[in-house]
């Protein structure tokens, strides 16, 4: 990566493909999801490499259940797995936190996951964020009946609510939004992910699926958002 070039604060990534890259290649399409994840590791240790203060990796949405059982429980079996096996904990300096309703889990995957927040919450690295049974919609819903109830326990006014009260209510609580949402594989769409956090977000399309996406693929994206001019609403 050219010296010259800014290193975004945050960056989200819609990891998209996998059932298509699999089709492709006339594999099941729970194949595609566990090339999808290898590369999520990847790229995941370039992030932290390049020095990002937080990524977002949108893995498994609110409306995913809808899918096949047999892809939804595929993808339960390789989340219990990775959650095992696939993090370095002593290598990497990484903050863990995972962004969605957690509920929707089994009790051993809600284990693992609270876990693994507990044990990297004192990290200073970068701060991996994995959004799992995760809607924006239902963020902003969640945000808003914690404020809600403060307003009803008579802890603020009502005047009290403002734009800060709400990003810190929401799951990336102390986190810089996004400077570029990242979606590979050709689609053009948000599919309701980060929705208050993205307001001033650049967008960044890629046509590679998501289980063929490289770091070469990653500098790209990072080179096109230095293109960008950012005026926030301004001239």
């Amino acid at each position: 990566m050219d010296n010259n070039i800014i290193i975004p604060k945050h960056i989200g990534i819609i990891m998209d493909g996998n059932g298509r890259w699999a089709k492709k290649r006339m594999l099941p399409r729970n194949m595609g999801h566990k090339k999808g994840a290898e590369v999520f590791q990847d790229i995941t240790r370039y992030c932290n490499e390049l020095g990002l203060e937080s990524v977002t990796f949108y893995a498994f949405s609110t409306e995913n259940w809808k899918r096949p059982v047999e892809e939804v429980n595929g993808i339960m079996s390789l989340l219990k797995e990775y959650l095992i096996k696939a993090f370095d904990y002593e290598k990497e300096n990484n903050r863990v936190v995972f962004l969605g309703d957690k509920s929707a889990f089994s009790g051993e995957l809600l284990e693992l996951m609270l876990d693994i927040e507990e044990k990297t919450k004192d990290r200073k690295g970068m701060t991996l964020n994995i959004a799992l049974n995760y809607g924006a919609r239902n963020e902003i819903v969640h945000a808003t009946k914690a404020i809600a109830q403060m307003v009803k326990n008579g802890e603020i006014a009502v005047e009290d609510i403002n734009e800060e009260l709400i990003s810190n209510n929401l799951y990336t609580k102390g986190q810089p939004d996004p400077d570029f949402i990242l979606r590979p594989s050709g689609e053009k769409r948000i599919s309701n992910f980060l929705l208050w956090q993205i307001a001033y977000s650049e967008f960044v399309y890629m046509d590679v699926l998501w289980p063929d996406f490289t770091r070469k693929d990653l500098d790209a994206a990072i080179i096109e958002f230095n293109k960008r001019n950012r005026r926030f609403g301004g001239v």
